[in-house]
């Protein structure tokens, strides 16, 4: 099975400019835990954030809110 993103989305159009832009953003996760950082890639399944030079991997269906701060 071969995954990929679908780059005509909206939101994944907006991600990508937070990417290209290295725009930090700031992740709400369906937990309540916020998390700060630039996103480093993203794939069909997770984003990863680099925080504090730390890179996070978080799963799409833990994202519960993601904006620009």
């Amino acid at each position: 099975m071969s995954l990929e993103i679908e780059t005509g989305l909206p939101s994944i159009r907006l991600l990508q400019t937070y990417l290209r832009d290295k725009r930090a953003i700031e992740v709400t996760l369906v937990t309540g835990d916020k998390i700060q950082g630039t996103l480093s890639w993203q794939d069909p399944l997770c984003l990863c954030l680099d925080a504090d030079s730390q890179p996070i991997l978080i799963w799409r269906s833990a994202l519960a809110v993601v904006k620009a701060v």
